[in-house]
């Protein structure tokens, strides 16, 4: 009898628990492979801006978690002068939507070959980066912070480098959709650091 009560209240905390922690909350991986690719898609590249406002506008000069890069200074320089230079934080997400419109039209499994030339491309301009800019990064950053922003841009490029040739090897829309994000997300936060004195 004990045996048969037991199980009916443990049979009966797992229907109570599954009802209170599965149905009402599902984990959050659940709901991203439940999730509609283009809407995958379009949360990935609006979470672009986050991390874009991270690397331009969350400390105002360059540190570790905000290196000023490239491609959100330059639009906020030019965009300074009519005192918009907050949305530069957009244009990595515009770009991420326009290089690959596959992933969110059609949810294209296959890499296209332009962004290996990209990648080999961006790869080569990292270095000439460091070379060219070393020199001023020690003179207004100092060596740890020009050192350490060296030595996480070769983390990104490697995880980059991963993602690319996996998603090369092995086409599906989730490869594809990563080495894009990780690219963009690079871009966004990290890739060609402002090393100098700011104007």
């Amino acid at each position: 009898m004990w045996k048969q009560d037991s199980f009916l209240v443990l049979v009966g905390f797992r229907a109570s628990f599954r009802t209170i922690i599965i149905d009402r909350a599902p984990p959050l991986a659940v709901e991203l492979m439940a999730m509609s690719p283009r809407v995958l898609v379009i949360i990935l590249g609006l979470s672009l801006v986050l991390l874009a406002w991270i690397g331009l506008l969350s400390a105002g000069v360059p540190t570790l978690y905000c290196p000023m890069p490239t491609m959100t200074v330059l639009p906020a320089f030019a965009l300074s002068r009519l005192n918009l230079q907050s949305t530069a934080v957009l244009v990595p997400m515009i770009l991420f939507f326009l290089w690959n419109p596959g992933l969110l039209v059609r949810q294209q499994s296959n890499l296209p070959k332009r962004t290996i030339g990209l990648v080999g491309l961006l790869s080569v301009l990292t270095i000439l980066d460091f070379v060219l800019e070393w020199k001023y990064g020690l003179q207004y950053q100092g060596a740890h912070h020009t050192i350490a922003v060296y030595i996480i841009n070769v983390l990104w490029l490697a995880v980059l480098w991963w993602a690319v040739v996996r998603a090369w090897r092995r086409p599906s829309f989730g490869a594809n959709l990563l080495s894009h994000w990780v690219l963009f997300a690079w871009l966004a936060w990290y890739a060609f650091p402002y090393l100098g004195e700011l104007p």
